[in-house]
């Protein structure tokens, strides 16, 4: 079970329950999980705080950790079903109500940046904390300049601080991944540098951007925008960007002034 779906299962105690410290739990917080697997986190999860709802895509496994009600704390929920597809703000209704919501997940590869960009639509939860492959923990808190940095850092940036905390080796799962690991804590910001309505169109604007890195900024940025490039210019100078610049050397607040004077 789970081998099918590409999943590995994190059993090592210590670091569930770093994890776990990461969502800064009480009693009164929901807890989204995405992908419950055997329910190890879930029933850690469901130890510390007010009520627990776990989506586990294997329908068997969840169907095996709900039918372990010994283990299974009452207020934890399995949901069978693809996480991408739930409303997470339903499930989480009775917290979006007045109560804290929290969201986290040893969340699978192959399908990162879709659930972080969930897990980032307004109305956000307090916190997310999410297992994912090192080198996405490592461009999710980069910063202008590096490697690393690119569209992902700056469209999630835009909307929350991100910590990377700690590394998991491979020796922690079941079966063991080919690829390190690491557990990020993205703190959404009190105010978006991004409205809500406009995240989506920020984001491709970023990333058609980064498509274009080679190219100095005034380049890129008329090939994206469409705009002239005398009104990109003028618009680089008023912001005192210089214009040969690359767009990995410029932090997220710059990108969003960019976004909201030639892209909207």
């Amino acid at each position: 079970m789970g081998r099918r779906l590409g999943q590995h299962f994190l059993f090592d105690p210590s670091i569930l329950d770093r994890i776990v410290d990461a969502l800064d739990p009480h009693l009164h917080d929901t807890v989204l999980e995405i992908g419950a697997g055997r329910g190890t986190l879930t029933r850690r999860l469901a130890a510390r705080v007010g009520r627990v709802v776990a989506i586990e895509r294997d329908r068997r496994l969840a169907e095996r950790v709900r039918a372990e009600p010994d283990t299974l704390p009452d207020n934890a929920t399995v949901i069978a079903g693809d996480a991408l597809e739930q409303d997470w703000h339903a499930l989480a209704s009775d917290a979006l109500e007045g109560e804290a919501w929290k969201v986290t997940g040893n969340i699978p590869y192959a399908i990162t940046s879709p659930l972080i960009d969930k897990a980032l639509t307004p109305p956000m939860p307090a916190i997310v904390v999410f297992l994912v492959q090192r080198e996405v923990a490592d461009r999710l808190a980069a910063q202008p300049g590096g490697k690393t940095y690119g569209a992902l850092s700056v469209g999630v940036q835009a909307v929350a601080r991100a910590e990377r905390l700690f590394d998991v080796p491979a020796g922690a799962f079941r079966p063991p991944p080919r690829v390190d690991s690491a557990v990020v804590r993205l703190l959404p910001l009190e105010r978006p540098l991004v409205a809500a309505a406009e995240q989506e169109a920020f984001r491709r604007f970023v990333t058609a951007l980064f498509g274009r890195r080679r190219k100095q900024l005034v380049g890129a940025l008329c090939g994206v925008t469409g705009a002239a490039r005398d009104r990109v210019q003028a618009c680089l100078q008023e912001m005192g960007v210089d214009p040969k610049a690359r767009g990995e050397t410029l932090p997220a607040t710059t990108f969003v002034s960019l976004f909201q004077a030639l892209a909207r």
